[in-house]
């Protein structure tokens, strides 16, 4: 019993990295301009958001780890009543700074990576992200 105990307990506290983050309403309405043009916005500040990118010697999945930091920034740029953030550097340590933007009414590509792809017709795919919460 004591055993499985103790191979129980690091799997729970490695699942439970991501409990607790969530995306606030306000931030639903916060676009990701991963390659977008944000010149003609007024840059409202920056925000430098962290989570935990491992837990003790083991390395939290790198995908979950952005996805989590895109959210924790989508969250403080809606505070700052920002509608759109970008990226101002790759994350490191499980940090990452990003750029807060008012944009209104002009809309900056929002896609999920730099390299967004195009459709059939050759016209690049404007798509908004949402992490993907998986159990």
């Amino acid at each position: 019993m004591r055993k499985t105990l103790l191979l129980l307990v690091p799997v729970l506290l490695l699942s439970a990295c991501s409990w607790g983050i969530t995306m606030d309403d306000a931030a639903k309405n916060v676009r990701t301009a991963w390659s977008g043009d944000v010149s003609s916005c007024k840059e409202l500040g920056k925000v430098t958001v962290s989570v935990m990118d491992h837990v003790g010697p083991v390395d939290r999945n790198t995908i979950t780890v952005r996805d989590e930091l895109e959210v924790l920034a989508r969250n403080q740029a809606a505070q700052m009543h920002a509608d759109t953030i970008k990226p101002l550097a790759e994350p490191s340590n499980g940090s990452q700074p990003w750029g807060a933007y008012q944009c209104g009414a002009h809309q900056t590509p929002s896609t999920h990576s730099p390299s967004a792809p195009t459709n059939p017709n050759g016209a690049s795919g404007n798509a908004q992200t949402f992490p993907v919460h998986g159990g």
